[in-house]
């Protein structure tokens, strides 16, 4: 799966138009939502928790043109809660962000 680096800011270009400064901003909303749908993953205790936060990141993911990330959120729905591997690609993919 190719990894487009510009299409969260091109994504968000369309929505606000040529405002560097609104772009910006939303840019870091939606890191921060990023981290925290993470984190609803990292403190999943069981498969119900771990599940919804994964759709959550997934729709965060997708809402935002991060295919990648949506892509390996969706991985994440069907595993385990607390996979180490998922987590460790998931982070790997909010840090390529």
């Amino acid at each position: 799966m190719a990894y487009d680096p510009g299409a969260i800011d091109a994504t968000l270009a369309a929505a606000v138009g040529d405002e560097p400064a609104l772009i910006a901003e939303l840019r870091e909303a939606f890191l921060d939502g990023v981290r925290r749908g993470l984190d609803g993953l990292e403190r999943a205790r069981n498969g119900d928790e771990w599940r919804s936060a994964a759709a959550r990141l997934k729709g965060l993911a997708a809402s935002f043109g991060a295919i990648r990330l949506m892509a390996i959120a969706n991985e994440a729905a069907d595993c385990e809660p607390q996979d180490m591997n998922m987590l460790r690609r998931l982070r790997r993919a909010v840090e390529r962000l």
